[in-house]
């Protein structure tokens, strides 16, 4: 498979190594500077790159009938956007706030705790994550998905990374050198707490994802998510 690299940094690079250890090749590596190139005969596009570019990136690989991998976040207000622009030109994409196979476990578990804690008012939802100080969103896009899971099955209304009102879910984004991503879920009450809590060890997993995600995506038509790659949920 020949794959085109939005972004290529840390994330790329390893991007870049995995694919190459499973025998594909990267025919196009476009720094987030780069607004002059061309897809030449890329199968897919893989894009991590910054907000202010991933737009017109997922746009001009949908331009020109290649498939497109995104992970990167920070852009989502223009998601609904993107995603009428792919019907349009009846092209492939698939958007994910991480790709790791962990994480999107984690995303399940978090969906069953909410089913169990809803009827128990007496509990109160945080969020805290954590990433490396490089990362230049707060908060991250998994922080973001997990608070969305608990919104849909809550009366929580909305999300803040201030003093929350009773109806916001409080994230907590912290930034350490070195971390490459924790992500924990807690709620608490008066008498007790319970925690549920991933850990990112290095970012090999992430850029796993990303790959096996572009190698089940190729010769697909539409808008898909990891929960079609990984057939859970």
């Amino acid at each position: 498979m020949k794959i085109a690299l939005l972004g290529y940094g840390r994330m790329g690079k390893s991007i870049e190594a995995i694919a190459v250890n499973r025998s594909h090749s990267i025919v196009l590596k476009v720094s987030d500077a780069d607004s002059n190139y061309d897809f030449a005969d890329a199968d897919v596009a893989i894009d991590f790159s910054i907000p202010s570019v991933a737009v017109a990136n997922i746009k001009k690989a949908l331009d020109a009938g290649v498939p497109v991998i995104s992970g990167t976040t920070g852009w989502l207000d223009h998601y609904d956007e993107i995603i009428d622009y792919c019907n349009s030109k009846e092209g492939t994409f698939l958007y994910a706030s991480n790709f790791s196979l962990g994480v999107n476990l984690f995303f399940e578990l978090n969906k069953k705790l909410i089913e169990l804690m809803s009827g128990f008012s007496e509990y109160t939802t945080e969020i805290e994550e954590i990433h490396h100080t490089q990362k230049l969103d707060a908060p991250s896009g998994t922080a973001i998905t997990l608070a969305e899971q608990i919104i849909e099955h809550t009366n929580y209304n909305n999300w803040t990374l201030d003093e929350p009102k009773p109806t916001e879910i409080q994230i907590d984004a912290k930034r350490i050198e070195g971390v490459p991503g924790t992500h924990e879920i807690t709620y608490n009450s008066e008498v007790d707490a319970i925690s549920i809590k991933h850990t990112a060890h290095s970012r090999q997993g992430f850029a796993m994802g990303a790959v096996i995600a572009a190698e089940w995506i190729k010769n697909k038509k539409g808008i898909f998510s990891m929960k079609d790659v990984l057939n859970i949920g």
